[in-house]
């Protein structure tokens, strides 16, 4: 098991001094670190359809960038070009593991494990992310810079990449394996494989209020929400028609308030929202259902809870939400003594017959499994 060193800092040393306020150069954050995977099982997921796969390359001078799946790359020639896969965490449990020792984050934070592989001059070129990012070495050596978050000209280099204008660095150095960069948002940055080489990149994604606002939207009409009209039984003559007066924009902004003050049905809505998952989840679905006893049966063999990678889970501390927690856009209720149990599957990616102990006397402790394994959101290991 993987644990992170930050510069000798706790997490709560490192969000105070360091989260969205500048980058930080750790060396050997990992120990003795080994690749989760290897560039040959990162190709084999590139063939895949649901596989969220790129290719940049330089030819001639000029970038160049494809989406997959992808059959072969002999081609591309034996330098200057990348592999990057988005959501390797959702398709690979070693990869997965990655993301544990950051779990002093929550899992709404939470976006994605990208693994890269890179020939000699590979790399993205300069770029700006509006997510925050831990960048670890594997195999090989990369050349990174990260500038300062100054603002910069963003250039089109081709129409799937997004580059900036040249920046001077605040940091340049040479990655090794088991070194990491923390980027945050806005400070651009570039790496360049030295040698055939390996990265992974633990993202952490937050969202615009632009794209909260529609996605409320959308939720509130979906479920058909707060369907009550504006109405104004106070009405009095107007000598202005074309005008939008102080009491009808009052009115009007109060009724978008009480959409927003009714914490019930937002709780939900950030609920199914913020669990829903960035990419395609690796769901195999039991060919037959999961019965309480075959569930009981594996836990008195000792058998292990597992989440599946990339799956979201999230709860609320509010009383109204105990007994509820939201997996990938659904909530899953239990009984009221089930509370603390089921809030264990979202703080968890593993569960052992030990830590469900105190509830293994409850009947609807083994159907609320059942309704997780046979989602396909967690297996008996």
């Amino acid at each position: 098991m993987n644990t992170i060193n930050l510069n000798d800092l706790s997490p709560q040393e490192f969000l105070s001094q360091y989260w969205q306020k500048k980058p930080l150069l750790i060396r050997n954050a990992i120990k003795d670190f080994q690749d989760p995977i290897s560039p040959d099982e990162l190709a084999g997921l590139a063939m895949e359809e649901q596989i969220e796969a790129r290719l940049v390359w330089q030819k001639d001078g000029q970038w160049q960038a494809e989406h997959g799946p992808f059959e072969d790359y002999d081609h591309l020639g034996d330098k200057d070009w990348s592999l990057l896969i988005q959501g390797t965490d959702h398709f690979d449990r070693d990869v997965a593991e990655l993301i544990r020792p950051f779990r002093f984050m929550p899992n709404w934070r939470i976006d994605d494990v990208m693994v890269s592989f890179a020939t000699p001059g590979g790399g993205v070129g300069p770029h700006v992310d509006n997510y925050d990012v831990f960048i670890i070495q594997g195999s090989g050596k990369r050349h990174w810079q990260v500038g300062s978050n100054e603002q910069l000209t963003e250039v089109v280099a081709h129409q799937a990449l997004l580059h900036v204008e040249a920046f001077d660095p605040i940091i340049d150095v040479e990655l090794l394996p088991g070194d990491m960069l923390y980027i945050p948002p806005g400070f651009p940055h570039q790496g360049v494989a030295l040698e055939p080489s390996m990265s992974f990149s633990v993202g952490f994604r937050t969202t615009s209020k632009a794209h909260l606002f529609s996605a409320l939207a959308d939720h509130v009409i979906d479920n058909q929400l707060h369907t009550d009209m504006v109405i104004d039984p106070e009405r009095q003559v107007t000598s202005s028609p074309g005008l939008i007066d102080k009491q009808d924009f009052a009115k009007l902004k109060q009724a978008l308030l009480e959409v927003i003050n009714d914490d019930d049905k937002l709780s939900d809505f950030f609920g199914s929202h913020l669990s829903q998952a960035k990419h395609e989840l690796d769901i195999d679905e039991p060919e037959t259902d999961y019965q309480t006893l075959d569930v009981r049966e594996g836990l008195n063999q000792g058998q292990q809870l597992v989440r599946i990678g990339g799956l979201r889970s999230v709860y609320f501390d509010n009383e109204q939400s105990a007994g509820t927690i939201y997996i990938n856009g659904e909530a899953f209720s239990a009984d009221l003594a089930l509370s603390d149990a089921i809030k264990l599957f979202a703080d968890h990616t593993e569960l052992s017959p030990e830590q469900l102990s105190p509830w293994l006397g409850n009947e609807q402790l083994f159907e609320f499994v059942c309704q997780l394994l046979n989602s396909g959101y967690w297996y008996l290991d």
